[in-house]
């Protein structure tokens, strides 16, 4: 397998590297750097499921963000280095250049060229219309960790809302867990022999429009996007016993829309998806409703409920094609920024059943506590988290802040 080690075309940084050297060598004293080392430990409660697999480890984690603003903060350079050195999986052990772009706004046009980080959505549980930037799913399977993204962007910003036009112009492949890492299928994936179905492969170009408005309570977001898609079919391989990832061409549109009340947030995102020979439809619909001062005391109450459905059926590699999610989110609004979430998953075609729980608290300013454990329960033969089934986890990390 191969370690996902800052896979990103070498021209298209060092151009951009060049770029930004020069501007920040005009401009040093304006210079603003922060960041984080963070050390995990990740443990596995139960037996592993294939050969050769541990019960988890420690891992190391480093980020930094380096940015220079000038012309009255009209233009912007970030650059977001990232790294993880971890004690057991060596395809968790990678780097990658979260951002490195620059930005510049020009009466009511915002300009943007670069490696970037884009995200749409609006719904707790998964975010459907999110396309731009590739999952780091080596970090953790919610998908909440993403790869930076070769980019071009335009927007146009008026009163209520912004249209942007991205150019994609490089491919960056989806992370997978290595043979002895946790939280893989059952074949292991061949990161090395993966597949597309553009002949131009990483390098074709990918587009994507989006418009978000306002009116009053609601916000709206319309996107379309034409190009890889992001994720892969896992196809077996009989002859080396490991998963190929093919990536095929894709159109789609997508739809978010929030009502923000008093107490209530409503939320909906609905994507419509075309291959070259097949098309379906997602939606995942729901709320939030805030009791603020729970029980005559400071932490604000958050109850959750988001219906997902996939057109597909069981036939779907989705994880969430027929599911209930039902949550509660504690912000105790103290000084150590203290929060809580419980969630579960509850499939609505069998018995499966998965449950998150994430706990975070400051320290001192400048330390942070993260708690989260992954735990799977009933989960049945025809469920895509089969494989998971030995894989229920608890992570510690502490975080310093520089």
């Amino acid at each position: 397998m191969k370690k996902p080690t800052l896979p990103i075309h070498h021209g298209f940084i060092t151009s951009v590297a060049t770029f930004v050297f020069v501007l920040f060598s005009s401009h040093l004293w304006a210079l603003e750097i922060t960041g984080t080392v963070g050390l995990e430990k990740r443990h596995f409660n139960d037996q592993e499921s294939f050969l050769n697999q541990d019960d988890g480890g420690l891992s190391l984690k480093f980020q930094a963000e380096i940015r220079h603003k000038w012309d009255d903060n009209q233009k912007v350079i970030t650059f977001v280095p990232f790294y993880r050195k971890d004690q057991t999986d060596d395809d968790r052990t990678h780097g990658d250049i979260r951002q490195l772009d620059f930005i510049a706004v020009d009466d009511n046009w915002e300009y943007q060229l670069g490696i970037g980080r884009v995200f749409w959505g609006v719904a707790e549980s998964s975010h459907l219309v999110d396309i731009i930037n590739q999952t780091d799913a080596v970090e953790n399977i919610d998908g909440e960790d993403k790869l930076g993204q070769p980019m071009v962007r335009a927007s146009y910003l008026y009163g209520d809302g912004a249209v942007s036009l991205y150019v994609l112009p490089y491919f960056r492949e989806r992370t997978f867990a290595s043979a002895e890492g946790r939280l893989r299928p059952q074949l292991p994936v061949n990161t090395d022999d993966a597949q597309y179905e553009s002949s131009k492969e990483k390098n074709h170009i990918d587009y994507a429009l989006r418009l978000q408005h306002t009116i009053d309570e609601i916000d709206i977001g319309l996107s379309y996007f034409d190009g890889t898609s992001r994720e892969p079919d896992l196809i077996p391989n009989l002859i080396n016993h490991t998963l190929t990832p093919y990536y095929p061409q894709i159109t789609q549109l997508g739809l978010d829309l929030q009502f923000t009340g008093e107490e209530w947030l409503w939320k909906l995102e609905a994507i419509n998806r075309e291959f070259k020979h097949d098309r379906f439809h997602a939606e995942v619909a729901g709320f939030e409703y805030t009791i603020p001062r729970f029980m005559e005391s400071y932490m604000d109450l958050g109850l959750l409920l988001e219906y997902h459905h996939d057109s597909r059926g069981e036939v779907a590699a989705a994880r969430l094609q027929n599911d209930l999610f039902l949550g509660s989110r504690m912000v105790f609004n103290d000084l150590g920024d203290t929060e809580c979430l419980l969630g579960v998953y509850l499939d609505q075609d069998n018995n499966t059943k998965s449950y998150n729980i994430q706990f975070s608290r400051r320290f001192h300013d400048v330390f942070k506590l993260h708690v989260e454990a992954q735990l799977f329960e009933d989960v049945d033969k025809t469920d895509p988290l089969y494989d998971l089934r030995n894989d229920s986890y608890i992570s510690v990390e502490m975080e310093y802040f520089f």
